[in-house]
């Protein structure tokens, strides 16, 4: 317990402990405790972003003017990295590193701090969230890994990144979109707005059809909402007369909108369909089930 308290620095095993991690504190900490003999300018050609890095696209232009900045006055604040196997790994910091090599720098000043995976996983998610927003794609993928690897509901997770427990399940509700739309979405074609409104259809084909309305049309998510439900009036009427005799089609609706997935009732058995564990796992949190 010692070692591991050494390896992090003191106060940081405490933060960690604590429900909601703040990356304000995680870095004033670290910066607060750590000594001079600890900061080291490190090669930037030994660094290797955070493997649970949830950006996969940054802003070119303020990446740029971060560039011209550490030209002009360097880089103030060191980044906090890991030791590994080969080199280290990105703790907090990986904009720095990209604008200091942009910057025709060598080397950038660090402190080490040896992080397990969940708390790199943690920092590299809420430097994300905390400093610069991610696509809601990508905020959607890091909340799914997060919960998938560390065993977490989405009730641990809200409360561990500072988001509601809605907001996490709308944002995981749009990787059921099509490869395609989540593309749009990922590069800002298309807004988390147009995108929720799309998760809510069940053809793919149409959601697809209806992104690519709204990049070339420039819909306005208020549109796109009643044109999403003209056609979901529409194929309920064309199913409610081809299947008159259903007489459970209002329920399917209800746990359909409850559930935030396909759900079907036939021969006296409900069917809730699950994308993969992590679905499943919210599905059974919506009904207060516990394992």
């Amino acid at each position: 317990m010692e070692t591991k308290k050494r390896a992090l620095g003191r106060g940081l095993e405490q933060l960690f402990n604590n429900e909601n991690l703040d990356l304000n504190s995680f870095e004033k900490t670290v910066y607060e405790t750590a000594t001079n003999e600890e900061i080291i300018d490190i090669n930037l050609n030994d660094l290797r972003a955070n493997p649970y890095q949830p950006r996969k696209v940054f802003n070119d232009e303020a990446l740029n003017d971060l560039a011209e900045s550490i030209k002009e006055h360097g880089v103030f604040q060191p980044i906090i990295v890991k030791k590994s196997i080969k080199g280290y790994e990105i703790i907090a910091g990986e904009r720095r590193v990209r604008a200091s090599r942009m910057a025709g720098l060598e080397k950038i000043p660090a402190i080490i701090r040896n992080l397990n995976d969940e708390q790199m996983m943690e920092i590299a998610l809420l430097e994300n969230l905390q400093r610069e927003n991610l696509s809601a794609i990508e905020e959607a993928v890091a909340y799914k890994s997060m919960i998938e690897k560390l065993s977490l509901t989405q009730e641990e997770l809200s409360k561990k990144v500072g988001k509601s427990r809605s907001h996490i399940t709308n944002i995981l509700g749009l990787l059921r979109l099509p490869k395609e739309v989540q593309e749009m979405v990922a590069h800002n074609q298309i807004s988390m707005g147009h995108a929720r409104v799309l998760s809510k259809l069940e053809d793919d084909q149409k959601i697809i059809e209806m992104a690519r309305e709204i990049v070339e049309r420039k819909i306005p998510v208020r549109e796109l909402e009643q044109e999403a439900e003209n056609k979901e009036k529409k194929v309920k009427i064309e199913r409610h007369t081809k299947s008159t005799n259903n007489d459970f089609k209002y329920v399917e609706e209800l746990l359909r909108e409850k559930l935030d997935t396909k759900v079907k009732i036939k021969d006296k058995k409900i069917e809730i369909a699950f994308t993969n564990v992590a679905d499943l796992n919210r599905i059974l949190e919506v009904l207060n089930v516990r394992e």
